[in-house]
């Protein structure tokens, strides 16, 4: 995997860190609170998600196709989702994500294939 990939996956993989707490942690931490507070934390969470998902997406377009580039930051988004649905949400794990997994597999052969 050239460095460029890697270097892509990297930052990708930190964005949505960032992405899955703007998106789904105030439904947590927040949930007694007015939805304009939980949305502007929010959106202070994701300017970091956007100061690293812009640069990794104009990396990975002078190595990845577009498309590519899309299922590529699925895959990583319900990499970084289950474990915090599992870890932080303290939701029960389920087959359904073993599942949804096998989706992305199949998503990710399409795409990449020669």
């Amino acid at each position: 995997m050239s460095a460029t990939i890697l270097k892509t996956v990297g930052l990708l993989l930190l964005s949505n860190v960032f992405m899955t707490f703007a998106w789904y942690a105030h439904l947590k931490d927040l949930s007694t609170k007015p939805w304009i507070v939980a949305a502007l934390a929010s959106w202070g969470i994701a300017l970091f998600e956007y100061l690293l998902q812009v640069p990794a997406n104009r990396i990975g377009y002078t190595a990845l196709t577009l498309p590519q580039l899309k299922i590529m930051q699925e895959v990583i988004a319900l990499a970084v989702f289950v474990p915090f649905a599992v870890l932080y949400m303290k939701q029960p794990i389920s087959l359904n994500y073993l599942w949804a997994a096998c989706c992305m597999a199949g998503a990710v052969y399409f795409v990449f294939r020669g």
